[in-house]
């Protein structure tokens, strides 16, 4: 396994870059966290109760992708991705998915969030968070997607070190 992108350097100059970066960052390290792996492997689920996959995760931060970005700055009822409703935990669920429709639809988000994020004039760019009924900056939706990236990548170190035995970033 490749390692990742390096973690963003100290001399961004322009206030949003660091964020940007290491989102950026984050991103590119649950890809590689799946890198190399079939979809049966990537579909290998943690231990009982749990149901948490590599794939799950990816199709989960796809939802989350387009709930924050999509949702909140351009299409307040855009639909999910995997759920008629709001429901997170169905994108979990990838008992039937494949690399190619999980990762398709997650790059797609991804790319229209970082369009978001490169069209916008700074990072106090509001938008609506429908979920909560009130507006919401760029800024503050960035960094909790960062922070989703960087919980579930923890995640994800376990799932691939479960898989193969693979471990680092």
């Amino acid at each position: 396994m490749r390692n990742a992108q390096a973690p963003p350097g100290r001399r961004q100059q322009r206030p949003d870059r660091p964020l940007r970066a290491f989102l950026d960052y984050h991103r590119a390290t649950l890809a590689m966290k799946c890198e190399g792996l079939a979809d049966e492997e990537l579909r290998q689920q943690s231990m009982p109760p749990s149901t948490l996959s590599l794939l799950g995760l990816v199709r989960h931060m796809a939802e989350v992708e387009r709930a924050w970005f999509r949702r909140v700055f351009e299409d307040n009822d855009a639909p999910m991705v995997w759920s008629d409703k709001i429901d997170f935990q169905a994108a979990y669920d990838a008992s039937a998915s494949t690399r190619g429709e999980a990762f398709a639809a997650w790059e797609a988000d991804v790319e229209n969030s970082r369009r978001i994020e490169r069209e916008a004039e700074s990072l106090d760019l509001a938008g609506y968070q429908p979920r909560w009924g009130e507006e919401v900056s760029l800024r503050m939706v960035m960094m909790h997607v960062l922070l989703e990236y960087g919980r579930h990548n923890g995640h994800a170190d376990f799932l691939r070190e479960g898989v193969d035995g693979t471990v680092g970033a």
